[in-house]
């Protein structure tokens, strides 16, 4: 029997992914007892007690200063801008990729324009964005939005040139015009991979959000990272970055559910083309 033919059941399935995460864990807590062992103070390390001990504190325990759950207000500024910055690209991939997909004088005109841009590193024009749109949360979005649209649209496009050319030349056989075709063609063929390319863009996303927080902002997930590492508070730090990884996990799963749950046809082509 061929390994390629083997399949795990889906108990043996789950055990074997949360395995490598076991593996890690036990090596954290071998390693971060080695070195309190040799000193109860270092601050590289921390054990689990010192974490939930900042979680406690941090998560339910009011600041002094401003009254709020520094978690969960943090969150709730981070979740703002990302699900702005998304829902911003996300339109514009959708409007952009149709035109970009069926017009193809649209194409000629925008398509070396978006490729241009998609091209720019975001980061490199993080400056520019604080100068000309200032250190509030416009210049955040904006960023998300030019860091993650670009290349949606090309996928979006790219999904229009694939598809079959047939049903384009069978809509205008029944006298059907552009907009017929984008609205009844294009778009419900669409409307799953736009949430396909949302999910691989959620990496990129929370990248620059959490880079657009580091250099100017009062609150959200970055800036209390990067607020927290001049004292080393690896305490801090590292349930932070374990919170992130589990939103982003969390929004994957959702948008994953929402479409399998609005395009299980979508789906269903997916697993008998498997």
């Amino acid at each position: 029997m061929r390994l390629i033919n083997l399949s795990p059941s889906k108990p043996l399935a789950a055990v074997l992914g949360l395995l490598p995460f076991i593996v890690l864990l036990l090596i954290y807590l071998n390693a971060s007892d080695a070195r309190l062992a040799e000193n109860p103070n270092d601050k590289l390390l921390p054990g689990l007690t010192a974490m939930v001990d900042s979680v406690q504190r941090l998560g339910f325990t009011e600041d002094v200063r401003s009254g709020d759950y520094l978690l969960w207000s943090d969150t709730q500024a981070s979740l703002k801008r990302l699900a702005t910055g998304l829902g911003v690209s996300a339109g514009l991939a959708l409007m952009v990729g149709i035109l970009l997909g069926t017009l193809p004088y649209f194409r000629a005109l925008a398509g070396p324009i978006v490729a241009a841009i998609s091209m720019v590193p975001p980061m490199a024009i993080l400056p520019i964005l604080f100068i000309v749109f200032g250190l509030g949360e416009l210049s955040k979005v904006v960023l998300i939005v030019i860091g993650t649209a670009p290349v949606m649209i090309r996928d979006m496009a790219q999904r229009v040139l694939d598809m079959p050319r047939e049903q384009f030349i069978k809509l205008q056989t029944l006298g059907g015009n552009s907009w017929h075709l984008m609205l009844r063609v294009v778009l419900p063929q669409l409307l799953p991979r736009l949430l396909a390319a949302l999910r691989l863009s959620l990496g990129a996303a929370w990248l620059f959000l959490i880079a657009a927080e580091a250099i100017a902002s009062t609150d959200g997930l970055g800036y209390r990272i990067f607020l927290v590492r001049r004292y080393l508070a690896m305490d801090v730090i590292l349930p932070y970055v374990v919170w992130i990884t589990l939103l982003a996990w969390l929004m994957d799963i959702g948008l994953r559910v929402l479409s399998r749950k609005m395009f299980p046809w979508f789906h269903g082509q997916q697993e008998g083309e498997a």
